[in-house]
């Protein structure tokens, strides 16, 4: 048994899949409060999964998942969710403040009524992901970083311990990549919040997570970074020759053929 003191997420033997096909299985690991996670791996290696998986989304084939001290369930406040894909069309027209009252709406019809502390709250979190200057612009104006911060605002909203941020670099270049790390890391801080957050990439995480989830071959592993990110270890969860070289403060994880395994790397400038 592991000790559960500070402990916000823990598994033991876990094992997650769909119609009974595991895609990761023993998974035992404690996630501490006020920790950031990256979660790494190529795709289709259960990074997503576990991520639905604290969530509630998806019931473990065998083992156990806590959150919080309990089973995961669906709507648990607890969390803040920033998916990867988007639909942006039903919110073309409305201002990113309007966006942040829906959302403490639910869907219920007609414009939002809110308590003045509802609207206090709203100004304190867009102050938080610096949005304040173009929170009243509308949303499809905005650049892909400002869209990310306000995607990143919602999830905040009830201000929950645990943030959960599926590819949220995917679709920024490295210079909106930069400075939204730094801003989910501040924010961290301030709130003490837990972060998990999945990547292609670990480059951009590599000064900021404390510890790295990596998932590959049916298996998860979690450590220091570089603990995780070895040719030794990585071969091991592989089950084959994986190279790990280090290029100027940079990480590549490599195959046989010299073939970056964890998808595509863009150029990270300084």
């Amino acid at each position: 048994m592991h000790d559960h003191k500070g402990s916000i997420i823990t598994t033991q033997d876990l094992s997650l899949g769909y119609n009974h096909k595991a895609i990761v299985t023993n998974m035992s690991l404690d996630i501490h409060s006020g920790e950031f996670i990256g979660i790494l791996g190529p795709n289709g290696s259960g990074k997503s999964t576990f991520l639905r998986a604290v969530l509630g989304l998806v019931k473990p084939l065998s083992g156990i998942i806590t959150v919080l001290n309990h089973i995961p369930y669906r709507g648990n406040i607890n969390i803040g969710y920033m998916p990867q894909m988007r639909s942006h069309a039903a919110m073309a027209n409305l201002t990113s403040r309007a966006l942040l009252e829906i959302t403490y709406n639910g869907l219920s019809y007609g414009p939002p009524i809110l308590s003045k502390g509802q609207k206090t709250e709203i100004q304190n979190t867009l102050e938080l992901v610096n949005a304040v200057s173009y929170a009243d612009r509308s949303f499809h104006q905005l650049s892909g970083g400002e869209r990310q911060r306000i995607y990143l605002a919602q999830a905040l909203l009830g201000h929950p311990p645990i943030l959960l941020l599926d590819e949220p670099l995917s679709n920024l270049d490295p210079k909106y990549q930069d400075i939204f790390i730094n801003l989910l890391n501040d924010i961290r801080r301030k709130l003490n919040i837990t972060i998990l957050f999945t990547a292609h990439d670990p480059n951009p995480l590599i000064q900021i997570m404390n510890r790295v989830l990596f998932f590959a071959n049916g298996k998860a592993m979690i450590g220091n970074v570089n603990d995780v990110i070895t040719s030794e270890t990585l071969s091991k969860l592989y089950g084959t020759a994986v190279e790990v070289v280090r290029f100027k403060d940079r990480l590549f994880v490599l195959n046989e053929t010299q073939q970056n395994i964890l998808g595509e790397v863009r150029h990270h400038h300084d």
